[in-house]
């Protein structure tokens, strides 16, 4: 199917913006009844126990055999599952979900909840009808996953892609997750249909609902005990006499979990941690789970990035990092920044001791403090402050992350080590973090950053992402904010967040940023992050920031429509997933141009407006119902325009109708290097566009999401975007797709 999706697309998803004109588980138990194999004579109501978690194969495998019995006994009518669980593994949550909706489909099903968390209600939301007591806890509709480790290669071990070992990429695995939840969201969403009165935002906040306010809320449909559900599913199945007996597996397996932590309790929820977790599952995994918030805390956590400890020499350098304070900061975290400043001639040495950071303090232009876990003492605040008014450049960096905080950094409070130093310049870090559900990279802890002030530190950027990140006090000196639907944690209330601001003192200057991650690969590529770290590495190298200009003008941030006339040809490199290839773009006629590649060749056919009404490739044609215009010039910083149309797809003779929906912005001005060499002023546009066509019963999807760089002299000159095949909601491929222009020839 994946490969039919691949055909029927082709290369072609660049085409609108290349065209440059147009665009038990705890199971304490689970079951202990067996169905006598001489059925009685009266009709049975079944009933099945859902308990604990489900983490382990063999808990699956029970769960499994009790639902195909309760399917395959025809002496059962109705079944009830008494549900009393906070989740799982997502991949076993979802198989017992798709086999209760067969067995409904087949047999009334009742739930009765006891306790449905996470994965329980998903669980829940395959009966027909669900019951709960009025204390019983109802939601927490979400999941927890832990994230692909970070490969460190052998020469004895080898792999054959980049992530056979991880199996995701750690920046997109955030959108792997979202996906998931999709999933959660849906079913609920199908299952509970006009009775569910909540919106999907806030099912997304995974609160926990008592059983009294999930009936309010439409996630159950009534107060009610076991003896309910039973009775209700009599009803259903229209039984006048009939018996109730519980269902168990044929055969009793053993528990990996029971063997591999016999020492705990198996009753006690706290015992479960994140740890444990990736022992069953090693990550990346997911699962549709709750756990209390010290299962975190209580986590080991493999080794962070922080805890790569610095093994750079220690003499002087320009920029001096301290570590003396059970800093939560290494090599790993500050790896770009350090490259960043020796291509300014500016060295870096991290302090290991307060009398190592004194000594070098003198001649540093600048000192970074990040993530401490241990407090400044006042003489050290006093020295700190001193070498600041005295003209020098203090960064303090937070992160509100477990990672750079740890059991050291919980001993002093989290945050007083950092406003111990940060609070002599006039600010601190706010507790908490800060989420955005309605826009964010992925998850809703990674927040775009898109308003600035007027700052050295803040030229030339238009968003930013920063992950898990915190605000800072007091607003009104931040030179950079989130919007204002952005939350805290701990305020519980939607504000604009200052996430960096910059004060002087005497001479210096104090830059705080609520951030780390932003600083590290893959993280520093998303948005405008890596901009923010050149311009930091400016700032601490004392390298004064260039505008772009012409012969000391600067440059008009504009674009005008290119001028291409027929007969307009133009080669480009491409990479698809890594490998290379060269196609040719050629205008041959005031209406007509063709892409050429090696094994295919489609001509794009416009309107005398220069819209985009069709294409024809290899057998294929597309007929778009409103043609997509070309891209509205000039075009300015902060321009935005979508598009949404019909189309109708023709594969040999056969007709499949489609949908598909675009929208770009102008992010900024670049200057980009074609392959011959050649600069190009460029406006940078966010685009994404999502195709959705209907092909033999089954809905095939591509999202694709990136900028491309258009330049008034060549039209596209540039393209990078990801690419995202679906079928059925369901992820079938990803691609990386990026092109760059070789040569023009008019």
């Amino acid at each position: 199917m994946f490969k039919l999706l691949k055909f029927i697309y082709g290369r072609r998803v660049i085409a609108i913006a290349l065209l440059s004109i147009v665009l038990i588980s705890l199971v304490g138990y689970i079951i202990y009844l067996e169905i006598s194999p001489v059925y009685p004579k009266r009709d049975l109501v079944g009933v099945i126990r859902i308990e604990g978690y489900i983490e382990e194969p063999s808990v699956l495998r029970r769960y499994v055999d009790v639902i195909n019995q309760a399917i395959s006994n025809d002496s059962i009518k109705a079944v009830v599952i008494i549900i009393d669980s906070g989740g799982g593994y997502a991949d076993y949550i979802e198989q017992i979900y798709l086999d209760l909706m067969m067995l409904k489909e087949r047999k009334p099903l009742v739930a009765s909840i006891i306790s449905a968390l996470s994965g329980g209600y998903y669980i829940a939301v395959a009966a027909s009808y669900i019951f709960a007591h009025p204390t019983s806890m109802v939601g927490n509709v979400g999941l927890k996953a832990s994230i692909p480790p970070i490969l460190i290669p052998s020469e004895i071990y080898i792999e054959t892609g980049a992530y056979k070992w991880t199996g995701f990429s750690s920046l997109l695995f955030p959108f792997n997750l979202s996906r998931a939840l999709d999933n959660f969201l849906s079913a609920i969403e199908k299952n509970r249909g006009n009775k569910l009165k909540i919106p999907r935002d806030h099912l997304k906040r995974a609160l926990i609902y008592l059983g009294i306010e999930a009936l309010e809320l439409g996630l159950i449909d009534e107060i009610g005990s076991f003896q309910n559900a039973v009775e209700k599913a009599a009803k259903m199945a229209n039984l006048a006499r009939y018996d109730v007996v519980e269902i168990k597996p044929k055969t009793m397996q053993e528990s990996t979990f029971q063997s591999e932590f016999s020492g705990y309790p198996l009753t006690n929820i706290t015992m479960l941690t994140m740890d444990i977790l990736n022992i069953l599952h090693p990550p990346p995994a997911i699962h549709y789970i709750y756990l209390p918030p010290e299962a975190i805390i209580s986590s080991s956590h493999s080794t962070s990035p922080a805890e790569f400890n610095s093994t750079i020499s220690t003499s002087e350098g320009n920029v001096i990092v301290d570590i003396s304070h059970g800093n939560k900061v290494s090599w790993w975290v500050l790896d770009k920044l350090i490259f960043e400043l020796a291509k300014m001639n500016a060295s870096v040495s991290f302090a290991y001791s307060w009398s190592d950071l004194y000594s070098k303090l003198e001649k540093a232009s600048a000192l970074i403090v990040a993530s401490p876990t241990k407090p400044y003492s006042t003489e050290e605040v006093n020295t700190i402050e001193k070498y600041v008014r005295e003209g020098g450049l203090l960064f303090l960096f937070f992160d509100p992350s477990w990672e750079y905080i740890g059991m050291e950094g919980l001993k002093y409070e989290i945050l007083t080590p950092i406003n111990s130093l940060a609070i002599r310049f006039g600010l601190s870090f706010a507790k908490g973090y800060l989420y955005n559900e309605k826009e964010c990279f992925g998850i809703y802890r990674n927040i775009y950053v898109r308003k600035f002030g007027n700052h050295t530190l803040t030229w030339n950027l238009n968003s930013l992402v920063f992950f898990t990140a915190t605000g800072i006090h007091p607003v009104h000196k931040g030179i950079a904010w989130t919007s204002n639907e952005t939350y805290s944690s701990v305020a519980e209330r939607a504000d604009e967040y200052a996430v960096i601001i910059a004060v002087k003192k005497g001479s210096g200057t104090v830059i705080a940023i609520g951030d780390l991650t932003f600083l590290m690969e893959p993280y520093c590529y998303v948005e405008d992050n890596y901009k923010l770290i050149i311009n930091i590495a400016s700032l601490m190298a004392n390298v004064s920031i260039q505008i772009p200009g012409k012969e000391g003008g600067v440059v008009k941030e504009e674009i005008t429509k290119p001028d291409l006339p027929v007969g307009t040809e133009k080669i480009f490199k491409e990479w698809i997933d890594g490998k290379e290839y060269v196609f040719r773009w050629i205008k041959i006629s005031r209406r007509e141009i063709i892409i050429e590649r090696e094994n295919q060749t489609t001509h794009y056919y416009l309107t005398e407006d220069d819209a985009l009404e069709r294409w024809v490739s290899d057998g294929r044609e597309c007929i778009y119902e409103k043609p997509i215009p070309e891209l509205p010039y000039p075009l300015t910083r902060g321009k935005s325009w979508s598009h949404k149309t019909n189309f109708t797809l023709i594969i040999e003779g056969t007709r499949y109708l489609g949908e598909i929906i675009e929208r770009s912005y102008v992010n900024s001005f670049e200057n980009i290097i074609a392959e011959d060499g050649k600069t190009y002023f460029c406006a940078k546009i966010e685009y994404s566009r999502e195709e959705i066509i209907l092909i033999n019963e089954n809905v095939m999807e591509i999202s694709l999401t990136g900028n491309y760089w258009i330049s008034s002299e060549a039209g596209t000159v540039k393209q990078d975007f990801i690419i995202r095949y679906y079928i059925n909601n369901s992820l079938v491929g990803l691609e990386r797709y990026v092109n760059i222009l070789v040569s023009i020839k008019k």
